[in-house]
């Protein structure tokens, strides 16, 4: 696949990215995916999360806990031969909102992760998050 061909999964998925990332949810973010979009993490923390739906939810209300949250885009590219879109950054924030498994405790993480965003035509159809949960639940004094 040329530049120019990878160029629409590019988009698409920059901008769902970014929705993601940033606490949109599904509402925002379904416009990027098919409606069967599912998901899949070895991570501890999100063992019970299998659709898009819930994914892009569970960051909406991981970003009421750490209300500080953001991402810092380290790389990001498209493999044409395999209709996928792959972004690695690094995700920070400081839990000082309500939620989450304990009171607030004051500390930050900082968590390396990459997303692996399968397409079908120009939608992702499933995505798979690569990310070390037992570090970041450790940072927080969440485990």
């Amino acid at each position: 696949m040329s530049e120019v061909t990878a160029a629409p999964i590019l988009k698409v998925g920059g901008a769902f990215f970014d929705a993601c990332e940033t606490g949109k949810g599904w509402e925002v973010c379904q416009q990027f995916c098919t409606p069967d979009a599912t998901f899949s993490a070895q991570a501890e923390a999100l063992e019970d999360i299998h659709t898009l739906e819930q994914y892009t939810d569970w960051m909406k209300g991981l970003l009421t806990i750490l209300p500080d949250g953001r991402y810092e885009l380290k790389s990001f590219a498209a493999d044409g031969e395999r209709n996928n879109v792959i972004a690695y950054a690094v995700f920070s924030g400081t839990h000082t909102g309500d939620g989450g498994p304990v009171p607030p405790t004051g500390q930050s993480a900082k968590a390396d992760y990459v997303y692996v965003m399968e397409f079908e035509g120009d939608r992702i159809r499933h995505m798979t998050k690569i990310w070390h949960s037992g570090i970041t639940l450790r940072q927080l004094d969440w485990a």
